[in-house]
């Protein structure tokens, strides 16, 4: 694997040789052989002896160990200084994080680094607002009654559950850990069953550099056996989820139950509308991108292509002309652009839809398959489907594979209507050299987030989050560190004249 075995072998070597090292709910190594676990094969999707034997033991949490997480959080709340402790050494270890994040959920090393690069962002990013946080406190109200002051408390909810996907293992962990802990509160992180060794090892980051123990827990495990445990609690104060809308909408029922706040990153459907006066390969490129990063498993793919019709035949050649050129291998691979998707169970969910779609009448113009060149292993080509209409599954369901929905239209309106006509709201992108146009669909996008002549990029300054079946509330920026903060209203009586609303008692 291009010079990286050396690193593999020590890697699983060091996983293997330690089968009962686990984090217990204070970010301390403990040895417990009687704690449950589960294989995590790494690498398993390369299709590689030397990978799939790079398996260790994860703990898999059971309801016992989310009772002990959820005292040591909520313990350590009462004497909590964990905002003190956003800036961790994420940038030394850049190299070692990008590489398990690789072989873990099966990303391009490249785009694994790129991660890197904004987890170390995003925890910088959150030690500044936690600074100026204090310089906020007891703003002042404006009042019509002389004889009142006011004034506005931020303080942290309390304790929080963060239970994140496999797509972005550390940086979706991040998104939540980050602003958490900057707002005050204390956490309890429960990653992917399929991805959770670069979280393992943010709570060895965390160890090294002294956060107070019970500021951070990570709970590893299995959804039914700790998530659903997790997101039931009644001392977790709050709920933010990322992941499926279907998972999510069973925690906000059991949330409901105990009137509990949640914030929700769910799925999408988004859509891509190409106009007739764009340049052909400058748009070309980023609608691959915009569908086939992260090897196609991101929740706001624009994986719904509105291309004009005068153009369509045209643009769509040229979209299968970059396609081709996309380097698909292993991950590590110097030059990768597409790697396998995360397990077999998602390998067989995308080729059933691709198959699907083909049933139901549409054309696998490209792709739709396992490359040629790679016999073994979760991969699949970019995939290209044309002759599409609006009431194929395709073109309505979330796929979470490098799979693109192609479909034409005549007017602006056309588009705008098509583009809105889904259950999801996360994400919409137009391209056009009208800038007017492309304000004016910009804002008739029911979605999150707008992207204009791009798709996906991504910001930890900027909001992050969805309408409809896509979730609600915002991730990143200052609305990010608003998720963990509740608002307290204090409100002073000035006057030395007393209230004079009852009868004074009569003076014996």
């Amino acid at each position: 694997m291009n010079g990286n075995s050396s690193y593999e072998s020590s890697w699983a070597d060091q996983w293997d040789n330690n089968p009962d090292v686990v984090y217990d709910s204070q970010n301390r190594k403990s040895s417990s052989s009687s704690a449950d676990k589960y294989k995590q094969k790494v690498g398993e999707g390369l299709g590689k002896t030397k990978a799939v034997a790079s398996t260790g033991d994860i703990p898999a949490a059971t309801a016992e160990d989310v009772e002990l997480a959820v005292e040591a959080a909520r313990k350590a709340f009462t004497r909590n200084k964990g905002r003190d402790w956003l800036s961790l050494p994420i940038t030394e270890r850049k190299s070692e994080l990008a590489k398990l994040e690789a072989l873990d959920c099966g990303k391009p090393l490249d785009e694994a680094a790129w991660d890197m690069d904004d987890v170390a962002g995003c925890f910088e990013y959150y030690a500044d607002l936690a600074e100026g946080l204090d310089a906020k406190q007891k703003t002042p109200v404006s009042l019509p009654m002389e004889t009142f002051k006011s004034y506005v408390l931020k303080e942290p909810i309390g304790v929080v559950a963060l239970i994140t996907p496999w797509n972005y293992p550390l940086l979706m962990a991040t998104w939540k850990v980050a602003p958490a802990l900057a707002a005050g509160c204390t956490a309890i992180l429960k990653p992917s069953e399929l991805a959770s060794v670069t979280c393992l090892e943010l709570a060895e980051v965390c160890k090294e550099v002294g956060l107070p123990p019970g500021v951070l827990n990570i709970l590893t495990g299995l959804g039914p056996e700790a998530g659903a445990p997790l997101a039931s609690h009644p001392h977790v104060d709050k709920i933010a989820f990322t992941g499926s809308t279907a998972t999510g909408s069973r925690i906000m029922a059991s949330a409901s139950q105990m009137v509990k706040p949640v914030s929700m990153e769910l799925g999408g459907k988004s859509p891509i509308i190409v106009f007739e006066d764009v340049d052909l390969d400058k748009t070309a490129e980023w609608t691959a991108f915009g569908c086939f990063w992260t090897n196609g498993q991101i929740c706001s793919a624009t994986s719904r292509l509105l291309v004009h019709e005068s153009i369509a035949t045209e643009f769509v050649d040229r979209l299968v002309k970059w396609c081709k050129n996309i380097k698909i291998s292993d991950p590590l691979e110097e030059g990768c652009r597409l790697g396998p998707v995360v397990s077999g169970g998602q390998y067989e969910k995308i080729l059933k839809f691709i198959s699907t779609a083909k049933s139901e009448g549409a054309t696998i113009l490209f792709g739709g398959a396992r490359p040629k060149h790679l016999n073994k292993g979760f991969f699949i080509e970019p995939t290209i489907i044309t002759d599409v209409n609006t009431s194929m599954q395709i073109w309505r369901e979330e796929v979470f594979g490098p799979v693109l929905c192609v479909k034409t239209f005549s007017t602006e309106d056309e588009a705008i209507e098509l583009a809105n006509d889904t259950h999801y709201g996360l994400g919409a992108a137009v391209i056009s050299k009208d800038l007017e146009r492309c304000d004016r669909v910009s804002k008739a996008f029911r979605a999150g987030i707008a992207w204009i002549n791009c798709s996906q990029p991504c910001f930890c300054q900027a909001p992050w989050g969805g309408l409809k079946r896509s979730g609600f509330g915002r991730e990143l920026g200052e609305w990010g560190l608003e998720n963990y903060l509740s608002v307290k209203q204090v409100t002073q009586y000035i006057s030395d004249e007393p209230w004079g609303w009852y009868q004074p008692p009569s003076k014996l």
